[in-house]
């Protein structure tokens, strides 16, 4: 019979002073197994358990794969750091064994997985494979141990923005508000707030004092959500506000975009007005329906971690951030309304190009073949 693992007992073996993102080691594995729906606790139980040596930090992502898996233990330098114990005897070899810092002695009916030989597992979340961070918590190593954990926190498979202009500066605002004991709430709050500036610098043609105000919002977009799983502060309605924010806002921004070009004598004529925004809004709508249509027949699987081809196009499709590098570039030439044409024929190209990838895929389903996420294959 298969275990339910949502009544394992988790554990954190030892203490260790240094904290990461503010957390002590037992702090941030209990929020880490209260978010996996476990339940953490202080004594080391007589059956089967999850098992962490306070002297390491470690991926969440190895928690997730160390759950499903009982029996396995993943060590760094031979010593057990995290371990799903299946039964009361391996949870008493593997405490001993944390608790003493030593490697196990006694390894029967276990999988020992060495962390030095770079084993790697897929993060269907947020599209990537990796070998997930592990390393000693000293005071030394907090601070590469804070970076590895924010870029762990990144998705694999985005925008190109994101991917590689944002990270450093949002790994700053990161810590800080970390530090300040901000939430990821206060922060999407504040991002709101520059997106409505931005909206409405766009409507009086302040085009760069727009943009300047929106990459604000932008970078803010990114830190709130490393804030919330470097912290392990993810919620509900923080998830619901933040993604919520992210597809509502971009039609407004196109749209008042173009309204706001009459301010600098290059508004549109009525025809060009409609077919611009009737591209960019209608384009908006069936990109994000195709991207819904291929999840739902697929797994859930996003249709950007199809094959590589898609990951790599996902960094330039037509969403909002590869469109304000387009408007940036318009800007340079003092042509805003050019830009606003480009972008409405990128997202001509960018829905007809996410149309044949579904097509594609209806037909090697048809034929018998199966979709699968190329970052699954190892």
């Amino acid at each position: 019979m298969k275990q339910d693992m949502n009544v394992l007992p988790v554990v954190t073996i030892g203490a260790n002073p240094v904290k990461l993102w503010g957390l002590s080691p037992a702090q941030r594995v209990g929020r880490i197994a209260r978010a996996a729906g476990m339940r953490p606790t202080e004594d080391v139980p007589s059956g089967a358990a999850v098992l962490s040596n306070a002297r390491f930090a470690w991926d969440p992502a190895w928690f997730a794969n160390i759950v499903e898996r009982p029996g396995t233990v993943l060590t760094l330098g031979g010593v057990p750091a995290l371990a799903h114990a299946a039964d009361g005897g391996q949870t008493a070899r593997i405490a001993e064994a944390m608790a003493r810092d030593v490697p196990l002695e006694d390894r029967a009916g276990m999988e020992l997985i060495a962390f030095e030989d770079g084993p790697t597992i897929e993060n269907k979340q947020l599209r990537k494979r990796e070998t997930p961070f592990l390393m000693a918590l000293t005071p030394d190593t907090l601070r590469p141990i804070e970076r590895a954990s924010y870029f762990g926190a990144y998705k694999g498979v985005t925008d190109l923005l994101t991917k590689y202009l944002w990270p450093e500066w949002a790994l700053v605002l990161t810590r800080i508000c970390a530090r300040l004991g901000v939430t990821p709430n206060m922060v999407t709050t504040v991002g709101a707030v520059f997106c409505v500036v931005a909206t409405v610098l766009f409507a009086y043609g302040h085009y760069w004092a727009g943009m300047a105000t929106g990459l604000v919002f932008m970078v803010l977009d990114t830190v709130d959500g490393k804030l919330a799983r470097c912290t392990i502060t993810s919620s509900a309605w923080g998830n619901v506000f933040d993604h919520g924010m992210d597809l509502v806002h971009p039609p407004f921004w196109w749209w008042f975009w173009a309204t706001g070009l009459g301010a600098l004598g290059l508004a549109y004529d009525t025809a060009t007005f409609w077919w611009v925004q009737g591209a960019i809004q209608g384009g908006y709508v069936v990109q994000r329906l195709i991207e819904g249509i291929f999840m739902r027949q697929n797994g859930a699987m996003h249709i950007h971690v199809w094959r590589r081809f898609d990951s790599r196009f996902r960094l330039i499709t037509a969403r909002r951030n590869p469109n304000m590098v387009i408007l940036f570039i318009a800007m340079v030439f003092s042509r805003p309304d050019l830009g606003l044409i480009a972008v409405a024929w990128w997202t001509v190209i960018s829905c007809l190009i996410h149309a044949v990838r579904l097509v594609q895929a209806w037909i090697v389903r048809a034929r018998g073949g199966m979709i699968r996420s190329w970052l699954a294959e190892g």
